[in-house]
């Protein structure tokens, strides 16, 4: 893990709340320092996959949503589970190319598909935008994932960070409009409150000036994602203000040096309390966006396998 955060360090690039969203869309990310970690071994730079293939996918706002398929290595014959997959970046920056390491090793790990998601990013395009993007695409995939090869019924949705807000609360808009629902929902270190207080604060006091991602960010992400503050207790923006009956069973995976740590503790505590079988992982000594790190660290690809396990589970029934 510290040879990663050492060669983050060593870009030397201004913190992203000094900058524009446009600047900060360009600064190196946690990927870009784990290909300087592998280049510094020698080692390949992303694990192999069967196959990749992009499809557009209908929007809800008169909009097309590409969409990453990735395959895996030695796919079984006839129709394969699928993994909706939503990048994480505080809904501000990165994009489905920063989180290509965490795709490929679900694929592989779940013997596959994962389809991951260019959601619309603020400011350009701000909250509910990103939402409806999340939304128009798992409902595309229950109807018609043997599109691409996939099964309907075996239908599980993924996201880190801010893409594992996306990922529950497209669970909790299909289940407000009677809509199919993925079988598991998999929240990696996700944020589930943009208005946090009380125990919320405690991670984010905790671990304040944590790289790569600390409080001053997240203070940022939100003032970008969302156009009115006031949205700030919409239940499908912070999801943790959501009734949470009747969803999915979920597997929230937790980083211990993480700004977002109280918050999944929060959510896995508020699906308890509302009926909804889940499972709570919490990896020591390992920091946000740690799950995509698997070819240089250890606890990522564990986090990986754990995943997969749940989530084929739920795709045996």
């Amino acid at each position: 893990m510290q040879e990663v955060l050492d060669a983050l360090a060593s870009f030397d690039a201004p913190a992203l709340d000094e900058v524009t969203p446009e600047i900060g869309r360009e600064l190196p990310s946690f990927a870009d320092a784990v290909q300087k970690v592998l280049a510094d071994r020698g080692e390949p730079a992303q694990e192999v996959v069967g196959d990749i293939r992009h499809i557009l996918i209908p929007g809800l706002d008169d909009n097309q949503i590409l969409a990453r398929i990735y395959y895996p290595v030695d796919a079984p014959s006839g129709l394969l589970p699928v993994t909706v997959y939503f990048h994480g970046g505080g809904f501000v920056i990165a994009n489905i190319n920063t989180y290509d390491a965490s795709c490929r090793a679900l694929a592989n790990a779940t013997g596959g598909i994962v389809a991951s998601i260019a959601y619309r990013l603020a400011p350009e395009y701000p909250f509910p935008a990103a939402v409806n993007d999340a939304y128009a695409a798992i409902q595309h995939f229950l109807a018609s994932a043997g599109e691409v090869g996939g099964d309907p019924e075996r239908v599980a949705v993924v996201g880190e960070s801010a893409g594992g807000n996306l990922a529950t609360v497209v669970c909790i808009r299909a289940r407000d409009q009677d809509a199919p629902l993925p079988v598991h929902q998999g929240l990696v270190y996700p944020l589930v409150t943009l208005a946090p207080e009380g125990e919320a604060l405690e991670s984010i006091e905790t671990y304040a000036n944590a790289a790569p991602l600390n409080a001053a960010a997240l203070d940022w992400f939100g003032s970008y994602y969302l156009a009115d503050p006031t949205d700030a207790t919409d239940p499908y923006a912070s999801p943790l203000l959501a009734d949470l009956s009747g969803l999915p069973p979920a597997t929230i995976i937790q980083a211990q040096i993480d700004p977002l740590q109280s918050q999944g503790t929060l959510y896995a505590e508020a699906l308890e309390e509302a009926g909804v079988d889940v499972t709570v992982m919490l990896y020591e000594n390992v920091t946000h966006e740690f799950f995509g790190m698997g070819a240089v660290v250890d606890k990522g690809a564990e986090a990986v396998a754990e995943l997969a396990g749940e989530h084929t589970a739920a795709f045996e029934g």
